[in-house]
């Protein structure tokens, strides 16, 4: 009972210090005090230090020299090739949930987008970029591939430990996004051909990409 009850502590320690980092309430470089964190969980600190261990292991914390436990800094090299690799995926399951999309599920896309423009608005980088997800997990939803879509979830999941939610996406890039988003909705709507559909979905994703790319310090040089 002891060892469950201090497994039950661990994961709850985990999820909670995860969570924080995946929305940006840990943002990269945050030192973490595990006799801090102990008191705020009411928990002591050995489950702390144990779930500390897990999501170092799950590349969301390092180890930094006199320093201790970190979020892992911004990692440009890793978000590029991740970004890159689910605008494929994301990209060929949209084309394929295309096919299938009911057309009553649509109202959920523009809602979605209506979000991140509110969002936007309020410049909530953070919410706009979860409304985001939001959408593209429901373009692709009818996508009958169910190890692509396990394939996306976990890069999706990736991209999450190598960046700031909301912090590699500009304003700028943001508008035109929406944009992109309710152009895509009237393809799904018109049953466009899946190959138009799979270019113009993978497109979307490379223009963050680019936009990032354009803003990197080393360009404005």
């Amino acid at each position: 009972m002891k060892t469950k009850h201090k497994t039950n502590k661990q994961q709850y320690a985990y999820q909670v210090i995860r969570s924080r980092i995946l929305d940006g309430r840990y943002p990269p470089g945050h030192k973490l005090v595990i006799d801090q964190l102990a008191r705020e969980l009411q928990t002591s600190a050995i489950p702390v230090r144990e779930a500390i261990r897990l999501l170092e292991a799950d590349s969301l914390i390092s180890f930094k020299p006199y320093s201790g436990a970190i979020v892992t800094p911004f990692d440009e090299q890793a978000y590029l090739e991740t970004l890159s690799v689910l605008a494929v995926l994301e990209g060929f399951a949209t084309a394929e949930s295309s096919i299938h999309f009911p057309h009553e599920k649509l109202d959920g896309l523009r809602v979605y987008t209506k979000l991140m423009e509110d969002a936007l608005e309020r410049l909530d980088y953070s919410l706009f970029s979860n409304y985001n997800k939001e959408f593209h997990k429901l373009t692709y939803r009818y996508c009958t591939n169910q190890f692509l879509l396990e394939q996306i979830h976990t890069t999706w999941e990736r991209l999450g430990t190598v960046r700031q939610q909301g912090s590699t996406m500009k304003p700028v890039r943001m508008k035109r996004s929406v944009i992109e988003h309710y152009q895509l909705i009237e393809m799904m709507e018109k049953r466009e051909d899946p190959k138009i559909v799979e270019a113009f979905a993978r497109n979307h994703k490379l223009n963050t990409l680019k936009a990032f790319l354009e803003d990197s310090p080393q360009n404005s040089i």
